[in-house]
Order: structure tokens, then sequence, then C-alpha cells
């Protein structure tokens, strides 16, 4: 269980939608100190907010980032890209570049900073995957995420016996700029990021934060063909 009053956050991708709202809503539930992380930083005119550099696919910054903020208790892993070709035409740099960002850049961070937040007191890390690392969209970014979610399993065994908390957080299509062109349902980045918050301080190790989550994880145990009606028609 992690008290976000009086933490000191690390949010990757903090510039995007999803991002931004991670840092205001740890303000607002009394973080002492959030570092804002992106390749280009920017300003947020609010003194407990700092501005910091962090390439999740370059090691070396990811490596600085860490001892720029070896006072961190929360980790949360944002940062992400999309990538929608279909894995069986998209070129494999794309696909080797999709998972830079969305596979190794997280574990990069969460290796550097699993030391910080047991120097900490343990502390958590929240990993932010889709209801997509459950079912497959027919491209890398769907796989992408379900590796991202194998890996977040992993690191909640090896990192329990040093008292960090980790978190899986799975949601559907969310209003952001990534998903502007999408003419879909979507949900409010503030609801879903109110559900991690709120799973993160009561202690949950994964948190289904909207109801397409919920219905895709309770839709893993049927038969494929539930899953993918498609299938039934081919």
């Amino acid at each position: 269980m992690t008290d976000l009053h009086n933490s000191v956050v690390l949010i990757t991708g903090a510039n995007g939608g999803l991002g931004a709202e991670f840092v205001r809503q740890a303000l607002e539930r009394g973080a002492a100190r959030v570092y804002a992380t992106a390749r280009s930083p920017r300003e947020w005119g609010d003194e407990r907010v700092v501005p910091l550099a962090l390439d999740v696919t370059d090691v070396a910054s990811v490596a600085a980032a860490a001892a720029a903020a070896s006072d961190t208790t929360v980790v949360v892993n944002n940062a992400g890209a999309g990538y929608a070709a279909p894995l069986s035409t998209a070129s494999l740099d794309d696909v080797r570049a999709l998972f830079e960002t969305n596979v190794f850049g997280p574990l990069a961070v969460a290796q550097a900073f699993a030391p910080v937040l047991a120097a900490n007191g343990g502390g958590a890390l929240v990993d932010i995957h889709s209801a997509l690392s459950w079912h497959a969209g027919g491209n890398a970014y769907s796989a992408s995420k379900a590796a991202l979610w194998s890996i977040t399993n992993s690191l909640r065994l090896e990192l329990a016996g040093r008292g960090t908390q980790v978190v899986g957080a799975h949601l559907g299509y969310t209003d952001t700029p990534m998903t502007a062109g999408l003419d879909v349902p979507k949900e409010r980045p503030e609801v879903i990021v109110a559900a991690i918050y709120d799973g993160l301080e009561s202690g949950a190790h994964e948190v289904l934060a909207d109801a397409t989550s919920v219905y895709v994880k309770s839709a893993l145990s049927g038969e494929l063909v539930a899953l993918y009606p498609e299938l039934a028609a081919s």
C-alpha cells in the first residue's frame, strides 16, 4: 500500500494527455514533488513539479534521470507509442522501434529505479498497460502491451522482497492526443488516472481502470471465438 501524500513521484511521458493528468492528480493527492519527464520537458508553473529530460529508449538518459531523481518513491511508467500496421506486413524496423519504447523502455526505467525505490523504503512502480494487453488488435501495439504485462508480472514477484509495490494498470480507449484520430467511445483521462491512483493507494497489484478492461480480462477464460468473433466467420 502506497500513500501519495508527501510522496515523490516520477512520471514518464508527462507531456501527453494521460501523463499530464498523472502529474495533476499526484499533486492533488499531496505529492511533495513530481518529476515530470519527457524527451523535451516543458515548464509547469508549479514549484512542486520538476521538469526532467528522459528518453526511455536511451539507457544513458534513463540512468541520468535515476541519478537526478534519487528521492523518488513512486514511478509511473506511462511513456508509450502507437503503431497500427498489421504484423504480417509491418516493417520489422518499425516493430523493433515500438518495442524499444513500449517494452524495453519501461523495463530500463524499472531496472534503473528499482534500487532507488528500495533505498527510499520500497515505494511503488506503476506500469501502464492496456486492455489490448489481453486482446490482440492484429498489430504490434497490442503485442508490445502484452509483452509489458508479462514483464510487470515478473517484476512484481522480483521486487516484492524489496518492499516495492508493483501495479499493472489496464485501460481501454482514453481521450488523449494518441487516440484523437479514432472514432470510438473513449473514457476521460481524469477518470482513468483516479482509478489507477485509487488502486495504488489501496495496495492493489492490478487495476482494471474501465469497463473495457474488466470485460476483456473476464473473457480470457472463454473460447477464442467469443473474444475474436471474426474467427468464427473464417
